[in-house]
């Protein structure tokens, strides 16, 4: 099938470069069917939830949840590849690095992954930033730092509180 729109390299003729437009639609359209597989393929019966392979595959222990992310590191590829500002490919980042470091807790994980849909997510950026690619990035900025600020937060209050539980323990048993 031959289209007008696609252009001939000259040297090979089974070689065919895609316009630009052409070409970004068909990567937003992959980012699209590999989110929509890893996070919305099948409803859950009685429900209005849909799952993908991402919980699914998270079940697997041990690895389950590092090939799910691997997986969805493809649209992280493809933002690349559309050359995505570099706050865009953060955000999408974290919400794998999210995705990730929870659903590593088994089962509570996997529905975390149902309800994050880390990969739609990164989708819609995705979409969003290659349609408009001078969009303000005050949100995404915002975002990233606030995740950054978060998670050392939490990071410091967990060490805090492990300290003071070690302190609590070697007074009783010294004490006791």
């Amino acid at each position: 099938m031959e289209f007008s729109s696609v252009r001939d390299t000259g040297s090979d003729p089974r070689v065919r470069v895609l316009p630009r437009d052409e070409a970004r639609e068909h990567l937003l359209a992959i980012a699209d069917m590999l989110a929509k597989v890893l996070d919305t393929t099948v409803r859950i019966p009685g429900t209005s939830w849909y799952i993908g392979l991402d919980p699914l595959v998270g079940l697997i222990p041990g690895i389950g949840d590092v090939i799910a992310n691997l997986i969805g590191t493809i649209i992280l590829g493809l933002a690349t590849r559309l050359q995505l500002p570099r706050i865009v490919l953060a955000r999408m980042s974290l919400n794998l690095l999210i995705n990730g470091a929870v659903g590593a807790v088994p089962i509570v994980g996997d529905l975390f992954s149902v309800w994050f849909r880390s990969h739609a997510r990164n989708a819609v950026l995705l979409r969003e930033a290659a349609m408009k690619p001078d969009r303000e990035t005050h949100a995404d900025w915002f975002y990233v730092v606030g995740i950054i600020g978060g998670t050392a937060s939490l990071l410091l209050l967990t060490i805090a509180f492990v300290v003071w539980l070690v302190f609590k323990i070697w007074t009783m048993v010294a004490g006791g």
